[in-house]
């Protein structure tokens, strides 16, 4: 496992990629809830902030694609987040988590981790609470199977355990710590929230990972005033445009060479966004294998109906009736619903039950959709109608029998 890490890590590296790659994870989830409040519970509220903080990159950095660790209230081991992020060669990996207090105690403010060892400075107060935070965020680790394991017999209650994480490479390092301060000045000034400073601990979610990464503590659920704040659409904003402008700034400083009419925050309009896959398997998928955000790559090969009979060479790549009809000036959008590596019978159950299925090819893989309208929100309510039976489901967009970019495409329709 960990020779795949350094692997990818040495493959991610200085890559020069047209796309730059945002893995954001929703801490938490399912049968761990996270800090409780009063009112809410951490699962919940990092959900709703990671889809609001993807939502505003999708909307507004037509060349970056967002990736979600999970959509929906769903639990997942931590080397899972993780490895989302590495199968997907991530450029960035940014956790999100809202922070808690033992009961009578008080506090507030925003802080921001990267992956180090904890300060040891003689502060006992602050020691004690950085511990704290890296064996609350990684006892997770008890929920999962095996999880000696997979973490080496990583045990998040032993102190000593926590100084004996490795590092990732220098360069990832400085990315992260850079990340992290402007992740602290712009959602302070956003938010107007305590700033409470940058932290390096060894918190497994970070570890795992072979990109530069932070994990973000939101408040305190804990302090009755910070768990009402955090629950407001006001703080949503507030905390979505600071971190938006620290992905801006961090993104022009690691990728100069790519420039981006990034649209001014005061023109940014809430409007339902293109959907991100979230992570690729072999075989019959899901939604996975693409995403929302997938810059100009051609649908590579035959577009057709689940069901067709497989003619292969010249016939197989000859545009549909249905393809010719959609080709045009105008963009076309569809919902992809799975990935298989084989093609599929429209009686498969894999589709289940959706007998308008079509699939375009890449490589080797037959991509299926439903749906085909110039109308955005058309195709907005067809995912949603359908995300029962694929949770996964996400928009994507063809120019003629070229696929673009889902947001961009969109933009255009406006």
């Amino acid at each position: 496992m960990i020779v795949g890490i350094l692997l990818a890590m040495v493959l991610s590296v200085d890559g020069a990629k047209k796309t730059f790659t945002l893995v954001i994870d929703a801490g938490h989830g399912g049968k761990d809830t996270g800090a409780c409040g009063r009112q809410s519970a951490e699962k919940t509220l990092t959900l709703r902030y990671a889809l609001a903080f993807g939502r505003i990159v999708e909307d507004n950095c037509p060349d970056v694609r967002v990736v979600y660790t999970r959509k929906n209230d769903r639990f997942l081991e931590l080397w899972q987040r993780a490895e989302v992020a590495n199968s997907y060669k991530a450029d960035l990996f940014v956790s999100v988590h809202i922070n808690a207090m033992p009961k009578g105690r008080i506090c507030r403010g925003y802080q921001t981790y990267t992956l180090g060892r904890s300060r040891r400075d003689g502060n006992t107060h602050g020691f004690e609470e950085n511990l704290e935070v890296a064996k609350r965020e990684n006892a997770v680790i008890l929920y999962e199977d095996n999880y000696q394991q997979h973490y080496e017999g990583f045990d998040p209650n032993s102190p000593e355990s926590n100084i004996l994480f490795e590092l990732v490479q220098d360069k990832n390092m400085e990315k992260s710590i850079q990340l992290a301060k402007l992740m602290q000045k712009n959602i302070c000034q956003a938010t107007g929230r305590l700033d409470k400073g940058v932290h390096q601990d060894n918190l497994a979610v970070l570890r795992l990972t072979s990109m530069p990464a932070c994990l973000m503590e939101l408040g305190y659920i804990s302090t009755p005033d910070e768990e009402q704040f955090l629950n407001t659409e006001r703080a949503v904003r507030q905390y979505t445009r600071g971190f938006f402008n620290a992905f801006v700034a961090y993104k022009n400083k690691v990728q100069p060479g790519i420039k981006v009419p990034y649209k001014p925050l005061t023109e940014i309009k809430d409007e339902p966004a293109g959907e991100s896959g979230a992570s690729g398997t072999s075989g019959a998928t899901g939604a996975f294998g693409a995403s929302g955000a997938s810059g100009a790559n051609g649908a590579n090969g035959a577009n057709g109906t689940a069901g067709e009979s497989g003619a292969s060479g010249a016939a197989e790549n000859a545009p549909s009736e249905r393809q010719k009809a959609e080709a045009g000036t105008a963009p076309v959008f569809k919902v992809q619903i799975l990935v298989s590596d084989k093609k599929l019978k429209a009686t498969d159950r894999q589709l289940k039950g959706l007998k308008d299925a079509t699939y375009y090819k890449e490589g080797r893989m037959y991509k299926y959709t439903v749906g085909a309208s110039e109308d955005y929100q058309e195709i907005y309510r067809l995912r949603k109608s359908i995300l029962n039976k694929f949770p996964e489901a996400f928009i994507i967009a063809f120019e003629g029998d070229q696929k673009v970019d889902a947001n961009a495409a969109r933009r255009k329709r406006r």
